[in-house]
């Protein structure tokens, strides 16, 4: 603001009287604060000073503080002890400059900042720690605050307002530090300097932790008053940059060479509010145990991002981009809450060769993918939506399409043994278990057709309606189990098929981690789509490996275990358990009473199946003679039948059938 644009309103003869009033009242109070300025300066700092002991208890000490020239703060020594604990911040000066012009119409901007030899540090023992005291509770007044309707794009773009206001356009850190000490872990981020001069910022900074130094660079271009931002992170000493903290705290180790951050453009206009920009990462290294066994590597990454927000919407546009290596992928995500809450997430991965498909994928997320060679090109769509107050009209479709895929060598996968004779071994918590042959050496061994119509169809029934009809997958199932997991708040039912559940066993481990269930996925796809075995090979291989009971393994050996008999010879009654006990073989004996008797849960989950069977015509009334005698135990099972009063057990959900 100048004082051409002050005068404007008043250029008219009418207006012109007024104009010089006001002019000289405005003199007056520029004149006044240049006069009394370093007075208020010291009434503010005092008032700061009590509200930290009244507020905080804590100590605020300020040494000296002044203005030099019209709008510079030159503050000396200040620091903030908390009462009783260690100092939180110490700096030996501080310079800060503000827009007067805009102080006068209450936008706050802060121009330039000098931070010269201080630190803050935040402390943890076993005495307590020095931060907490400044986390004041909500009072009522905010509590009922943050009942009123949330209007997304206002909140998000004063907030944003108020950090860039505060972004200086110059700036200057030397011999600065921030300490994060837990007990016996110290993390240290040193900033010999950090610059903002003419909107480039350089910097140069170390991070010491208990085990390890590293010194980083933060280098780019910086408008915050244009709301515009370009800033590189990486390593000086040209190695990985290695985050800290994470890993103690969380056990996630991260690493990468460099990471770019983009904002183009922050638009506010009207009720919406839109952001605009880009990051990327090279080389990324990811380590937990939730996600894979090794690491997980990704050579480039990058996201161009659109958001959009309104009162009561925030949205992800389709013109976004997310790049992995050589895939591409247009996300759309939506979330509204204007009449009911609504989830909307959109995927398209436009045609890719299926080969620089599986040269992107990342490196310790999918081993078995390692060297396998593949013609044609493939795309891939998914299309998702949840509205909160009506969660069982969900929307999930997933559709691949593949145009010439086929699979010249299998890599690391060997998924073709399957069609011979081989050697199962199951492994629990990293353990391998005992060796099982799956052939006719085995003595074991059960061919498809030697098994109980029954079996087959109770397991059918059971585990995978129209295993002989799907490619591996059936979206009804993953529907179903996404709509009961949301709405118990936990992972209380998975989707798998019976496709799925033979490449976990025969291909993968039991861990329950990310890489092994997205490595299942595209395994299934692999082997049904490239008809690589027989369903009815693959039908009869999976009754021989599957785990029936603790440390039995496949239906030649649990039908002896159960009831001495072999599979053929096994009746309905029989096979409703054997079909039952399959998602929690080890824990079959609860669901016996001490008498040997099936408990009531187990009975009418039996009756369930034995009644969906007859309705979809698999069995007829005569096949239920005999049906009500009691189901008795006859093999080494029996032995192993106890009596629990606090065991979680199995219970009924007529919706894990109805697909």
């Amino acid at each position: 603001m100048n004082i051409h644009q002050l005068i404007a309103p008043f250029k008219t003869k009418k207006a012109k009287k007024s104009g010089i009033i006001f002019l000289g009242v405005f003199a007056v109070l520029i004149v006044s604060f240049f006069v009394f300025r370093n007075s208020i300066l010291q009434s503010v700092i005092q008032k700061a000073i009590l509200k930290s002991a009244q507020t905080y208890h804590s100590k605020l000490v300020v040494k000296d503080a002044s203005f030099q020239g019209f709008s510079q703060v030159k503050i000396e020594e200040i620091c903030l002890i908390p009462k009783q604990s260690d100092t939180l911040f110490h700096f030996q000066e501080i310079k800060i400059g503000i827009s007067f012009w805009n102080a006068l119409i209450g936008n706050v901007q802060v121009n330039e900042l000098s931070l010269h030899n201080g630190f803050v540090q935040m402390i943890k023992n076993e005495n307590g720690n020095n931060y907490s005291h400044l986390l004041k509770k909500q009072t009522d007044t905010q509590n009922q605050k943050s009942a009123v309707k949330k209007n997304f794009s206002k909140q998000v773009y004063n907030l944003v307002s108020k950090v860039l206001r505060l972004v200086p356009e110059e700036m200057s850190l030397k011999s600065v530090s921030f300490k994060y000490i837990n007990f016996d872990k110290k993390t240290t981020f040193q900033i010999n300097h950090l610059t903002i001069i003419d909107q480039v910022v350089d910097s140069d900074l170390y991070v010491i932790t208990n085990d390890s130094s590293q010194r980083w660079k933060i280098a780019g271009t910086a408008n915050p008053r244009k709301e515009q931002a370009d800033v590189y992170l990486y390593n000086q000493y040209k190695e990985p940059v290695r985050l800290p903290y994470l890993e103690d705290k969380y056990r996630l180790a991260v690493s990468f060479d460099s990471i770019r951050l983009n904002i183009q453009e922050i638009d506010k206009s009207g009720s919406e509010l839109a952001i605009k920009g880009a990051a990327s990462i090279v080389n990324l290294s990811l380590n937990h145990p939730r996600i894979s066994s090794k690491d997980v590597q990704i050579k480039n990454a990058g996201i161009n991002y659109d958001f959009l927000l309104g009162s009561d919407f925030i949205t992800m546009d389709s013109t976004s981009n997310i790049q992995l290596n050589k895939i591409s992928l247009r996300p759309y995500l939506s979330y509204q809450a204007q009449k009911d809450t609504v989830y909307t997430f959109r995927l398209q991965m436009p045609k890719i060769k299926t080969q620089d498909f599986i040269n992107s994928l990342p490196g310790g997320l999918f081993g078995h993918f390692v060297g396998m060679k593949a013609e044609g090109e493939v795309a891939y769509h998914l299309n998702f939506k949840y509205n909160k107050n009506k969660p069982n009209d969900i929307i999930f479709d997933t559709k691949v399409d593949a145009k010439g895929v086929k699979i010249t060598d299998y890599g690391a996968s060997e998924l073709t043994k399957m069609n011979s004779g081989f050697t199962y071994r199951a492994i629990e918590d990293g353990v391998p278990q005992r060796p099982v042959y799956v052939g006719e050496s085995n003595p074991h061994f059960t061919p498809l057709e030697s098994i109980s119509p029954y079996l087959k169809k109770c397991v059918l029934t059971s585990e995978d309606p129209s295993f002989y009809y799907h490619n591996g997958f059936v979206n009804e199932a993953f529907k179903q189990s996404i709509i009961k997991n949301i709405k118990t708040k936990k992972f209380a039912r998975g989707a798998s098929t019976i496709s799925m559940q033979l490449v976990k066993n025969v291909f993968l481990t039991r861990e329950k981690n990310l890489s092994r269930k997205l490595e299942e996925i595209l395994l299934v796809y692999v082997l049904e789509s490239q008809r690589i075995s027989s369903k009815h090979r693959m039908f009869e291989v999976y009754f021989n490996i599957i785990e029936w009971g603790p440390n039995v393994y496949g239906i030649g050996e649990a039908a002896q275990f159960y009831f001495q008999k072999s599979p053929f010879d096994l009746s309905l009654k029989e096979s409703l358990f054997l079909a039952s006990i399959i998602p929690s073989p080890k824990r079959y004996r609860w669901k016996f009473d001490n008498q040997g008797n099936l408990k009531p849960f187990a009975v009418k989950k039996h009756n369930f199946i034995k009644n969906l069977m007859i309705r979809r015509g698999l069995i007829g009334s005569e096949d239920t003679i005999g049906y009500a005698n009691p189901l008795r135990l006859t093999g080494r099972a029996a032995h192993f039948i106890q009596e629990k009063d606090t065991i979680v057990i199995d219970t009924l959900d007529i919706e894990d059938f109805d697909y």
